[in-house]
Formats: C-alpha cells, structure tokens, sequence
C-alpha cells in the first residue's frame, strides 16, 4: 500500500481485543477517506446524558511506527445530527503506547445519546509527528503580524 504522496505507507500492528470479537477492525469507508472508523466495544448500551462524557472502549490495540501519530477525531455526523464530539480533539495517541484505544465521548446535544456496541463513534487518523527542540533566546524575530490574535484580523 503506498500514501497518498505515493511513498510507502506506515504499517500499523493491530491487536484486537477479547471483548470486541465480533466487531469490525478499523477501516476505511471509502478508496479516499483519511480517517478509518472506530466502533464501540461495549457490552450493552451506554447513554451519554447532555454535558456528559464518556470514555468509550474500541476492543484493540495498536503499534504506531516511529515518526507517526494516530489523532482520534469526531465523526461528521454524530457532531451535527446530535452534538456529539470528542473534547481533546485530535485525542493523540502515542507511538510508544500499547493500551487499549478509548474515546471521549462529550454529548453537547440537548437529548441523551445512546450508543450500541458497534456503533461507529470516531475516526482516527495517522499522522507524520516529529519531536522539535527548543532553542532558548531572548527575543523572538518579528513579524508583520507581531503579537495579534485571537480575531486580530476582523472578520
């Protein structure tokens, strides 16, 4: 399989779960999507009541190489049909983590949200990542833009 800049794509090892035996691994809907959809391994249902959240198992683990990132993003549709999101989005996953993937679920909606297992609830995506140093100095070069933010250029 090769990326989208025709270079080879990242092997990423996955381990599912013993909870989430009959459930799909992740995967792409479509040849083109960027995200691969994240059910939910839970045994029964769960109901997010509105300003709650929940952290919500996937029922694998996975092994990320070196120089790449997996970031847990809202699905499109539980976001606009029932104010469904995730709270630190991207959530980022690590390479050098071996735990189970789990999602937060924030409901903003203004109904309860239930989610049955198997549902899908998240997208994630893999990511280049690198580590930066940091360079101490006691002044930064200037910009046009300086300081402004935060609205700084009107709407």
């Amino acid at each position: 399989m090769r990326s989208r800049d025709n270079s080879p794509a990242p092997e990423i090892l996955i381990t599912p779960l013993p909870h989430a035996g009959d459930l799909e691994l992740p995967a792409y809907a479509t040849d083109r999507s960027v995200g691969m959809d994240l059910a939910a391994a839970i045994g029964g249902d769960l109901v997010i009541e509105p300003g709650h959240t929940a952290l919500v198992p996937t029922g694998f683990a996975i092994a990320i190489p070196e120089g790449y990132e997996a970031q847990v993003r809202p699905r499109s549709g539980l976001a606009l049909e029932n104010g469904i999101t995730i709270p630190n989005s991207p959530g980022t996953i690590d390479p050098d983590y071996r735990g189970e993937i789990k999602v937060i679920l924030l409901n903003l909606g203004p109904s309860a949200f239930r989610i049955t297992r198997g549902m899908r609830i998240a997208q994630m995506v893999i990511a280049p990542a690198v580590q930066a140093s940091l360079k101490v100095v006691d002044e930064l070069p200037p910009t046009e833009r300086g300081e402004g933010g935060f609205g700084h250029s009107g709407k």
